[in-house]
C-alpha cells in the first residue's frame, strides 16, 4: 500500500512524502532505518485506493470529537464481544444506533470488510482518521494471541484516559479565555465609543487635560480613524505566524518555547511525558513488542524533542540497551520516572508500572492546571479593573478639575 508520511530528520529538518509498504509499521521501521523520525503517517489517497471521498469527510472532525467515537466504540465492542456477541453482530448493533452519519459509515465499511473476511485491525486501515497506528496494533496482538476482548478493554481504556484529559483541560482554560475576551471587548468599547463622547464635552468646555486624558483621547482618535489598518495588521500577522510555525524553524521554535517556557514548560513537559509512557505502558502491557510499542509511543508524542527522546530509547533498544539508560541522560525527564523505568525493566513489569506511573502524573497535571487557572482568573480580574479604573479616572479628573475651578471662582 501506498503511505504518505511527515518526519524530521536527525537535524530537526522536517521532510513529507509517500513510500510503499506492507502497512504502516513497515512504513514506519523503513523509515526509521532512513534516520527519520516519523510523526505522522497514513494511507495515501491515491486513484483506485479503497479509501473513497466518504471516507475522508471526517478529517474536518475535531480530534477530540473523534477520539470520543473511538471511545465509545472501544468500549461498547468490549461489552459485545466478552459477551460472546459475534463480532459481525457487534459492529451492526454499533452502526444502527450511531447517530453521526459520517461514525455510521465508517462502522458500515468496517462490518462489511469484516463480512469480507477482514480481521477487524485491517478493516480499520483505510479509515486512520478515527483508528490510528496504536489503536490497530493493539486489535491486531489481541486477534493474534486470542486475547481480543482484553484488547479492546485496554484500547477503552487508553482512549476514555485521553478524552478525560483533553476535555479537563479545555474546561480549565475556558474561563480565564473569556475573561480575556471580555477585557478586550470592553476596552474596545470604552476607546471607540465612550472616550468620543467624553472628547466632545471636554472640548466645548475648554477645560485643560491631565496628561493621561490626552493620551487616552489621542489613542482613540487613532484607533477610530485607522481601525481598518489595526484589524488588518493583527489578521495579517496573526498568518504570518501561522505560516512561520509550519516551517522547520518556527516550529523548533515552538516546540522548544513549549518545553523549556518558565512557566508554561513544566505542564507541557508533564503532560507530554504522561502521554507517552501511558501509550508505552498500553501497548507492553498488552503483549506489543518493545521496539514496535516505542514507535508507535514516538507517533503520540507531539513535542519535536521528546519525538528526538523516544527515537533515542528505539535505538538503544535495538542495541540491547534500556530505555532507563536513555531516559536518564535527558532533563525532560524526572529522575523519579528514570529509577521506575528502570526498576520496571529490571522485574519485569514495566508494562505496569509505566500505567502506574501515567495515572500518578495525570493527576498532578491536573491539579497543576486547575491551581494555574485559579491563578490567573483573579489576575486577569484585577487587570481589567485596573485598566477601566485607569480609563475611568483619567475622564473624571477634568471634571473634577472643572468643579473645583467653579467652586473657587
Amino acid at each position: 500500500m501506498k503511505l504518505a508520511y511527515q518526519a524530521y530528520d536527525g537535524a530537526g529538518n522536517s521532510t513529507a512524502g509517500t513510500l510503499e509498504a506492507n502497512d504502516t509499521l513497515d512504513g514506519i521501521e523503513a523509515l526509521r532505518r532512513q534516520g527519520l523520525f516519523v510523526t505522522k503517517i497514513d494511507p495515501a489517497g491515491e486513484k483506485g485506493a479503497t479509501t473513497t471521498a466518504r471516507d475522508r469527510r471526517p478529517r474536518w472532525l475535531g480530534r477530540l470529537r473523534r477520539m470520543r467515537h473511538l471511545a465509545m466504540f472501544s468500549r461498547q465492542l468490549h461489552v459485545l464481544v466478552s459477551t460472546g456477541t459475534p463480532l459481525v453482530d457487534s459492529l451492526g448493533a454499533l452502526e444502527r444506533q450511531a447517530r453521526d452519519t459520517a461514525w455510521r459509515r465508517v462502522l458500515a465499511d468496517l462490518r462489511r470488510r469484516v463480512e469480507q473476511g477482514d480481521p477487524l485491525s485491517r478493516a480499520m486501515e483505510p479509515h486512520a482518521d478515527y483508528f490510528d497506528p496504536i489503536c490497530r496494533s493493539l486489535l491486531a496482538a489481541g486477534e493474534s494471541s486470542g486475547s481480543f476482548d482484553a484488547m479492546l478493554d485496554r484500547l477503552a481504556m487508553l482512549t476514555r484516559k485521553q478524552v478525560q484529559i483533553r476535555t479537563a483541560t479545555r474546561g480549565a482554560m475556558i474561563y480565564p479565555c473569556l475573561l480575556i475576551v471580555v477585557a478586550l471587548a470592553v476596552l474596545t468599547l470604552m476607546l471607540t465609543f465612550v472616550l468620543p463622547r467624553f472628547a466632545s464635552l471636554f472640548q466645548s468646555l475648554s477645560v485643560p487635560l491631565p496628561p493621561t486624558t490626552k493620551f487616552l483621547m489621542r489613542l482613540s482618535e487613532i484607533v477610530q480613524a485607522y481601525w481598518w489598518a489595526i484589524v488588518g495588521a493583527a489578521v495579517a500577522s496573526g498568518v504570518a505566524l501561522k505560516l512561520w510555525l509550519r516551517t522547520r524553524q518556527g516550529g523548533h521554535a515552538l516546540h522548544t518555547l513549549l518545553v523549556k517556557g518558565p512557566l508554561l514548560g513544566a505542564i507541557v513537559r508533564g503532560f507530554a511525558v504522561a502521554r507517552v509512557i501511558r501509550v508505552l505502558g498500553v501497548l507492553v502491557n498488552g503483549k506489543v513488542p518493545l521496539l514496535e510499542s516505542l514507535t508507535l509511543a514516538r507517533q503520540t508524542a507531539g513535542n519535536l524533542h521528546y519525538v528526538r527522546l523516544v527515537a533515542d530509547a528505539e535505538q538503544a533498544v535495538t542495541r540491547g540497551s534500556s530505555i532507563s539508560a536513555v531516559f536518564a541522560q535527558s532533563t525532560l525527564v524526572t529522575p523519579s520516572l528514570t529509577e521506575a523505568i528502570r526498576s520496571g525493566e529490571q522485574s519485569g513489569q514495566l508494562g505496569p508500572l509505566l500505567l502506574s506511573m501515567a495515572d500518578f502524573m495525570d493527576e498532578e497535571n491536573e491539579v497543576v492546571v486547575k491551581s494555574l487557572t485559579s491563578i490567573l482568573e483573579p489576575v486577569i480580574l484585577i487587570l481589567l479593573g485596573l485598566v477601566v479604573g485607569f480609563i475611568a479616572l483619567s475622564m473624571f479628573l477634568p471634571l473634577f478639575d472643572l468643579t473645583s475651578m467653579t467652586q473657587r471662582g
